[in-house]
């Protein structure tokens, strides 16, 4: 073909300009043969929301000078069949294949076909038709190929609209397949004792945690989640907790409801949640380690965040997001222990539970700052964090607590991250004098994409809370009571070192394998044995 200028070689190119177009609006069908459904549908979708073209002007990347403008003005300003891209421009040096023509061609049939229905004068020249029977003729393989996979498309659209769960709910899930074992250890109680007592839970253990979630959208703003949770992850703990799992989930097997939470956008930067279950500041804090997650991040639980956010171990309440600047926000939340009971000391105000606030600070793009402050009321002497010392005094003793924690990480670059915690708590019992402090603290490192796309390796050494100081009344101070003493005051004379180190490889978009392995120094802040701890953990989403 020519650039000449009659009406029909006009007509043809713009045509070809056309289907130039339509090679960013259409996927290939060899393209489309390997795409999903939802794939597809989103590209049709997208292409029924870009705006007609009325002028040739409104394209700003075609000048009067180039050498399609006159053919690109006349499918514009006669027939009416080019869209632009959503940004204005027209992209027509881009190459096409012969089945992206056809598409254009059909595109432009149709427009004619409705002109000559309108059977409106001169609406369509005698030179413009017969060039586009001429097409028709020799494109009649490339769309007849084009209407059978349009058809196709329709039916398999069609089955999905009929068969989704719902148009408000959307299903997700993850299951984790964890292999788990220790090796053999004594352990030492008294704990400044010999190590004397075999631990009994030293089998390895095969088991899986499932967890299922229905976000449901009442509007964009709006969102319910209730998630179902599952599976028989345990690995015993016989003599201290230093050795729990990040992804341990024991039900015997049983279904549970592990989230119950409804969240609301009030403006464009504040949002409220309120929750039955599964509402505590671990579900409403952001932390700084972007990679703390059973499925996907450290094997411990203590590497996961600060023990002082699950200060309270709460499920029920409410809570607020508030993003103030683009690189500040406050989280707030109250959460009771057992909302659900009315009997004396429970409740949402009259049992036990956890308040408290974070701010999250970005002074650069690189460093993420969170600074926390929790409240909490324990009847039983328990922080109910369940890492280190966690029960910190006399089982029965109403416990207040106050604590202070940093959160920080550095991403030195996209694939080197430094960062660390540390968390101080001061809690006193109704009643008595004095009060207990704890202390903890890790540093570690993560290596996002080490070793390939999507994968992670991460090392984490650092200390399970420790109670640093008692000093209630003779007879009450945990430390020495464990030390076989009378209950004198002081704090713990050994101090367990937490070192993990593991590596997660994706294996596709939706499974991973996770090889991880802990060593911890004089557990329970005892001369306990050390223990070692390895585990693979698979995790597979969908």
């Amino acid at each position: 073909m020519t650039s000449a200028s009659t009406p029909q070689s006009l007509f043809l190119k713009s045509i070809l300009v056309a289907s130039a177009l339509l090679t960013g609006c259409l996927t290939a069908p060899a393209q489309a043969e390997t795409s999903s459904i939802q794939t597809i549908a989103n590209q049709i979708e997208e292409e029924t929301t870009i705006p007609a073209v009325t002028s040739v002007s409104q394209l700003s990347d075609v000048k009067p000078t180039d050498w399609a403008f006159q053919a690109l003005q006349s499918l514009v300003e006669r027939y009416g069949c080019i869209a632009g891209y959503p940004d204005k421009t027209f992209r027509g040096n881009r190459a096409m294949t012969r089945y992206e023509f056809a598409a254009g061609l059909n595109a432009c049939m149709d427009r004619i076909n409705d002109l000559i229905a309108s059977s409106t004068a001169d609406s369509v020249k005698k030179e413009d038709f017969a060039t586009v029977r001429k097409l028709q003729e020799q494109f009649n393989a490339e769309l007849a190929t084009l209407s059978g996979r349009v058809g196709s498309l329709e039916g398999r659209v069609e089955t999905l609209q009929k068969q989704q769960f719902s148009t408000t709910t959307k299903l997700s899930g993850q299951t984790i397949i964890g292999l788990q074992g220790r090796t053999n250890n004594k352990a030492a109680f008294p704990i400044n004792g010999p190590a004397d007592l075999d631990d009994p839970d030293t089998n390895l253990t095969l088991g899986y945690s499932t967890n299922l979630t229905l976000t449901t959208a009442f509007s964009p703003n709006s969102i319910l989640l209730v998630g179902l949770n599952a599976g028989n992850i345990s690995t015993g703990r016989a003599y201290n907790n230093d050795v729990r799992l990040s992804y341990e989930n024991n039900t015997a097997s049983g279904l549970r409801i592990s989230d119950l939470t409804y969240r609301q956008m009030l403006g464009r930067n504040f949002a409220v949640i309120v929750g039955a279950e599964g509402l505590n500041a671990i579900s409403v804090f952001r932390g700084a380690n972007r990679v703390e997650s059973a499925g996907f991040g450290p094997i411990s639980a203590l590497a996961q965040r600060n023990p002082i956010v699950a200060i309270g171990a709460g499920s029920s309440g409410a809570g607020f997001d508030w993003q103030i600047t683009p690189r500040i926000s406050l989280q707030g939340v109250y959460s009771a222990g057992n909302a659900s009971s009315p009997s004396p000391g429970a409740g949402l105000f009259n049992g036990p539970y956890s308040m408290g606030a974070q701010l999250t600070l970005a002074p650069t793009k690189s460093v993420d700052l969170a600074l926390q402050y929790m409240h909490s009321y324990s009847p039983t002497g328990d922080l109910g964090t369940g890492l280190g010392d966690s029960q910190i005094a006399t089982v029965g003793s109403p416990l207040n607590t106050n604590a202070l924690g940093l959160s920080a990480a550095w991403r030195i670059n996209p694939r080197v991250t430094l960062g660390g915690w540390t968390g101080v708590t001061r809690s006193t019992v109704s009643g008595l004098s004095g009060g207990i402090d704890t202390f903890n603290w890790m540093a570690y490192l993560n290596l996002p994409d080490f070793g390939g796309k999507g994968n992670l390796a991460g090392l984490y050494i650092g200390q399970p809370p420790r109670i640093t100081s008692s000093d209630l009344p003779s007879g009450q101070n945990l430390p020495d009571l464990l030390r076989g003493g009378l209950g004198l005051p002081g704090g713990q004379e050994k101090a367990t070192t937490h070192i993990e180190a593991f590596y997660r490889m994706r294996v596709t978009d939706n499974i991973s394998i996770t090889p991880g392995l802990m060593v911890i120094l004089n557990p329970a802040h005892s001369n306990s044995d050390t223990v070692t701890v390895g585990a693979i953990r698979t995790t597979l989403t969908f």
